[in-house]
């Protein structure tokens, strides 16, 4: 007990002149900690909160819906739950409010029965909730009402009918803050439907089946026992369990991404630990060999150091875990919007036990890896300063602690994301990226050692030598800044990217309006319209409806059974809506065989097919499909594939059929325009609405702005915890040049004293840092270009574009930083004479 009460006095008494210091290089852990911290205890709350709300969240027990009605053999078996009963018709319309002569896009929903069965509808008034579901009346989502300044009481035409507003709707049940930007929520009961002719042969439905079992019914096993059978006929069903583990799966996504940049900013941390730590020690050399030749043993030298880089440790961890907490009470605002239920701001004690130790773990570890060396540390160091002490070819102590880090770390995120295998590969790539940042370092290390030119300047090779010298921070600010500038160097260019692809949609002759839902007899009337008010039509295309009933020889049914069948069951089971021509069009390209025409009677059909599609089938061409065109049976051949483009807005057609087949069966048209300016689309639209209620038109302007203000929503989230990263890089570079301003000092002492000039100090600690920092941000943008390139072209399969300004700006500014800190630690130097300096620092 006396020995450790002599180790904790050597210590405390040893670091009182260095404390400043060893506070200086933990703080960069605390940002890592904060994260971890404030992350999990928003990620735990958002769960808690969903397997509490989960039942409100889907409004029943069981919901199954499909993008059909549901066939009478399949009701039947849903039908045969002992529960209470209500449906949903769900459809994207046209609105108009008489009030303001105004149109609006909404998702309309028709009601019936008493749903939702568990929470209830959010109005305002409250009694709104029910008086909507007698007569033609209507909830209209309060974002809609605010925009145009209704009052219940108003009216809203819907199709051919007007419905009073009996309430202001606050948010659609189970849907999120940004549903409402893209089309607005209006529910009207089940039975005024059909009086507004919205609902056509072609019309774009989802139906949805609510069911009420009751207490005790196991209604998650029922469900199992006839998944097979649902998931054939392209039935989506789904229990509150379901409900719970899809949104845990959504947002766990995102949760599993935001702690790898808190990971990655903890370590960073962790790196410039070790990295100031191995500097501490060296400077601390003789003190150490002087307390060895008093007759400390190497172990208690050892545990003095130790002690100190564990108290600040754990000092630098619980200011995290601190801050953790206070980051995580703003996180629920700034998702608000993604989310699908209220988060209470609460401590997380699993969150904060959580941060606190694996904090400590990992920097604890990483502190480890230069503090080993002090057990080589021989007394001959106090008689010979050139003593170096032979180290044994391999230290086994060293190799162990690696195995540590890596063991922590696996746990760690093993328990993160509850799957070994994941935690593997995560820190897998933790590895390669620091095994990649720290060889290329030593690569550009080895070359300015020996490709400075001879006949450079003496400021120049002075600046660059630095860079190689002993104790030089060349590796650890390459990886702590060059990891931090690639995560956010990453995110900013496939912001770009994204945003980019997105204003492409509406530039040039892009259409920018589609119309969709017209009857046959309508068609003409309203191309009338359409050029009446100098618009261009575009395109005007048939469309038709149909499923597949069976392909290569066999049907449906015989392919399902069959548990080696290739084709994917989106294709399989998809109700598809095809066109007919014969010609390709100006999005498409032809990549084999060709557009056959249909000779009539008696002679083969020949349909083109979409790539994308036929791959999903496994089909090519000559093979057969036959499709069940709303009851008839018609058999066709592959006659060509084309590659589509998705990106453009137009219309696109996985199957596409030859004239003189289709023309009778039951169809609905789709008009394609493009108006110069929202005037005139606000005047078109309103329009068409007046003259054809029927008919739904789609502002592709406003859906591309909702879009790219979710990109921008979404982006700001990552930036916002991927700034932990660079953030921390930041500490770790203020924390390493400070602390080797102590290494350089006696070399800048030396420069002067042999009659170097202040300008010329000043001129080699500017070439020294400004290459420290272009290396440093340079690699990690290097790094950020390859990562963006790969993920854009083959995970988003977009075309790769770099706004550079940002790019450059991030790369400029985190030089001019590294410039500055560098010059506030050569202030001393340069402003006062060599003895001044060595007595303020040996003070």
């Amino acid at each position: 007990m006396s020995n450790l009460a002599f180790l904790f006095r050597t210590a405390y008494r040893d670091s009182r002149k260095n404390r400043s210091k060893l506070a200086l290089f933990m703080s960069s852990i605390v940002l890592g900690v904060a994260a971890l911290v404030a992350i999990n205890s928003f990620n735990y709350n958002l769960r808690k909160e969903i397997d509490k709300e989960a039942a409100t969240l889907l409004g029943a027990d069981l919901a199954a819906s499909a993008n059909r009605p549901v066939e009478a053999a399949v009701l039947n078996i849903l039908d045969s739950l002992p529960a209470e009963k209500a449906r949903e018709m769900e459809l994207l319309s046209m609105s108009y409010i008489p009030k303001t002569d105004e149109t609006q896009f909404i998702r309309l929903k028709a009601l019936e029965g008493n749903f939702p069965f568990y929470g209830k509808l959010k109005t305002v008034p409250e009694e709104a909730a029910h008086s909507f579901r007698s007569g033609p009346s209507a909830l209209v989502d309060e974002s809609l009402m605010l925009q145009h300044g209704l009052i219940p009481g108003d009216s809203i035409k819907l199709g051919k009918t007007m419905f009073e507003i009996k309430g202001r709707l606050a948010g659609a049940l189970g849907s999120v803050g940004m549903a409402s930007s893209m089309a607005p929520a209006i529910y009207i009961n089940i039975a005024s439907l059909d009086s507004t002719g919205l609902v056509q042969p072609g019309s774009l439905v989802n139906y949805t089946y609510f069911y009420k079992v009751p207490e005790g019914f196991n209604i998650q096993k029922w469900k199992d026992n006839r998944k097979s059978q649902f998931r054939s006929d392209q039935l989506r069903v789904e229990t509150i369990e379901d409900r719970k583990q899809n949104l845990n799966q959504a947002f766990g996504f995102l949760n599993y991404f935001l702690n790898m940049v808190a990971i990655v900013a903890l370590l960073l941390g962790c790196i410039g630990v070790a990295s100031s730590v191995m500097i501490y020690v060296r400077a601390k050399t003789n003190s150490i060999a002087l307390l060895r030749c008093l007759g400390m043993k190497p172990s208690d030298a050892f545990l003095v150091y130790f002690i100190q880089i564990s108290v600040l440790g754990i000092i630098g961890v619980a200011g995290g875990v601190v801050l953790g907490a206070l980051i995580q009470s703003v996180l629920p605002l700034i998702l608000q919007d993604f989310l699908p239920v209220q988060v209470n701001v609460a401590l997380s004690p699993r969150a904060i036990l959580e941060g606190f130790f694996i904090g400590l773990s990992i920097t604890t570890l990483f502190s480890l890896l230069p503090l080993v060396s002090i057990r080589k540390i021989s007394p001959l160091r106090t008689l010979r300063s050139a003593f170096e002490e032979a180290e044994e070819s391999r230290d086994y102590l060293r190799w162990i602690i690696y195995g540590a880090i890596i063991l922590v770390l696996t746990v760690f995120l093993w328990i993160l994301t509850s799957s070994l295998v994941t935690g593997l590969i995560f820190v897998a790539g933790i590895i390669i990226a620091y095994l990649v940042l720290n060889g290329f370092a030593a690569l550009v290390i080895k070359i300015l050692r020996k490709s400075i030119p001879v006949n450079a300047g003496f400021v120049f090779k002075q600046g660059l030598s630095n860079l190689f010298r002993p104790d030089n921070q060349t590796k650890t600010i390459m990886v702590t800044i060059g990891m931090g500038t690639a995560v956010l160097t990453t995110l900013l260019i496939l912001q770009s990217i994204l945003l980019n692809n997105v204003s492409l949609m509406d530039e040039g002759k892009q259409p920018n309006m589609i119309l969709y839902g017209i009857e046959t007899n309508q068609m003409e009337d309203l191309k009338k319209l359409t050029i009446q008010s100098s618009l261009p039509v575009l395109q005007e295309v048939p469309v038709v409806t149909m499923k597949i009933d069976g392909w290569k020889g066999r049907n449906k049914t015989q392919w399902l059974k069959d548990s080696l069948m290739t084709a994917e069951r989106w294709a399989v089971n998809r109700e598809a809506r095809v066109t007919y021509r014969d010609t390709v069009s100006e999005d498409e390209k032809l990549i084999s065989g060709s557009l056959k025409k249909y000779a009539g009677s008696g002679d083969s059909i020949f349909v083109s097919l979409g790539t994308t599609f036929a791959e999903a089938m496994d089909v090519g061409l000559g093979d057969e499909i036959v499709f069940n065109v709303q009851g008839t049976r018609v058999v066709t051949y592959v006659g060509s594939l084309r590659e589509i483009e998705f990106r453009n807005l137009s219309t696109r057609f996985f199957i596409v059929f030859p004239t003189g087949v289709l023309e009778d069966a039951p169809q609905f048209g789709v008009l394609v325009t493009k108006a110069p300016d929202n005037k005139t689309m606000t005047k078109y639209r309103g329009d068409v609405v007046k003259a054809f209620p029927n008919v739904s038109v789609v502002d592709l302007t406003t859906i591309l702005q909702s879009v790219n203000n979710i990109l921008n929503k979404v982006t700001f989230i990552i930036q916002f915890m991927a700034i932990f990263s660079l953030l921390t890089g930041l500490i770790v570079l203020i924390s390493s040049l400070t602390l080797s301003k102590y290494q350089r000092l006696k070399e800048s002492i030396l420069l002067r004293t042999i009659g170097a000039t202040k300008a010329q100090i000043i001129k080699i600690n500017a070439t020294e840092y400004a290459f420290l920092g272009i290396l440093s941000a340079g690699t990690g943008v290097v790094i950020s270009l390859i990562a963006s390139y790969l993920l854009t072209r083959f995970q988003l399969d977009l075309d790769f574009y770099i706004a550079w300004w940002p790019v450059l700006g991030i790369l400029a500014g985190l030089v001019v930083i590294t410039i500055s800190i560098g010059m506030l630690n050569s202030r001393d130097v340069v402003n006062n004479t060599p003895l001044e300096v060595l007595r303020k620092e040996n003070s």
